[in-house]
């Protein structure tokens, strides 16, 4: 059985502390301790302890016992523990101390539900710029009521629970004193009224599903993943909260020929021996168009020219990127006799690093 601590060192005063030394002792380690603010393991033992020397130490009858026979408690005055102690919460500290409330006193405004659309767009949609509708479903204000719930022409009437505040309030008394604990309202749940004549079009719930188009500008240079926001075109509020937000996310298909890196568009021209060896000008696909690019002669295999300006606009900027343009050798993969003497003779012209089988 574990050894009960002195009831002066839990509560950390000197055994000749006033009573209002213990109390103050008492209100701030309960605050400290308290199990509703306090989540860490062993919090909830240790408020227990505290409150147990405060019900003792805070009796002068307890208090005297306890100094003359410590934790034996003489004729059992004390010792009772936390067992059958009942406290409000951590709001009822809240109100003790700060003289709030720890509750809110009506059902606060809240926005909207926010929404998420996915869409799927092309590589040139996403490096040009798109503009596309798309169908949501989203929670409006009934268009009957206005969002108030009764049927056009009826009041409201006020609750009378609350009387039309939409809280009840509650006089508690505990250690602390007397407190004033407040609670939204059970039967208005925080409107202050009711409504007796609901509105026939949304059933009395001030909201209807409703099926709209919206035209989504997709801006230039957006990447895949990477979202837009409209603001507004989410589900509608409550108690007069603003609606969420839309949240539509893009998804970009691969290109044939071109990869991103960044706002540059990568490309590899596929050219012949012939071709890189004597050097061309070749037609290029850009996003915007074919374009001329001159291959010098010599070039080799991996060589990396770029074209300006053609690649992916900026999104947060004016301009775009560049294309960048990746030589690619292409060995043929079968030749005709008369291409076949051509290159040996080639060959044999240019020597090489080896001799044939």
């Amino acid at each position: 059985m574990a050894v009960k601590r002195d009831y002066y060192e839990v509560l950390g005063v000197p055994r000749d502390a006033s009573g209002e030394d213990i109390k103050k002792a008492f209100r701030k380690l309960a605050f400290q301790y308290h199990p509703d603010r306090n989540h860490d393991n062993g919090a909830s033992e240790k408020f227990k302890e505290i409150n147990e020397a405060y019900e003792i130490l805070s009796d002068a009858d307890k208090r005297g016992a306890y100094d003359r026979y410590g934790h034996s408690g003489g004729d059992g005055l004390f010792g009772r523990g936390f067992d059958g102690f009942e406290f409000g919460g951590f709001g009822d500290i809240f109100e003790a101390f700060f003289g709030g409330t720890g509750t809110s006193q009506r059902q606060a405004v809240r926005p909207g539900n926010d929404l998420r659309y996915s869409i799927s767009i092309s590589f040139e949609e996403a490096a040009l710029g798109y503009e596309k509708e798309i169908e949501i479903n989203r929670t409006e204000l009934c268009p009957t009521c206005r969002g108030t719930r009764a049927n056009p022409g009826s009041q409201p009437a006020r609750c009378p629970t609350c009387n039309g505040s939409g809280q009840i309030r509650r006089v508690q008394r505990s250690l602390f004193g007397q407190f004033i604990n407040t609670a939204i309202c059970t039967q208005c749940h925080g409107e202050g009224v009711l409504v007796t004549e609901p509105c026939r079009d949304c059933k009395g719930s001030g909201y209807q599903k409703h099926h709209r188009r919206i035209q989504v500008k997709i801006p230039a240079g957006i990447d895949d993943g990477n979202g837009i926001r409209l603001t507004g075109e989410g589900d509608a509020g409550s108690r007069g909260g603003p609606p969420g937000n839309l949240y539509v996310v893009v998804s970009v298909a691969p290109h044939k020929l071109f990869n991103r890196e960044d706002d540059n568009v990568v490309y590899e021209l596929p050219v012949n021996f012939a071709q890189a060896a004597l050097g061309t000008e070749i037609e290029v696909p850009t996003l915007y168009g074919n374009a001329k690019l001159k291959i010098p002669a010599g070039s080799q295999a991996g060589k990396i020219f770029r074209l300006k300006d053609k690649g992916i606009a900026h999104l947060r900027g004016g301009g775009r990127g560049d294309q960048v343009v990746i030589l690619r050798v292409v060995t043929p993969a079968s030749l005709s006799k008369e291409q076949r003497k051509l290159f040996e003779e080639l060959a044999k012209t240019m020597g090489g690093g080896g001799t044939a089988g």
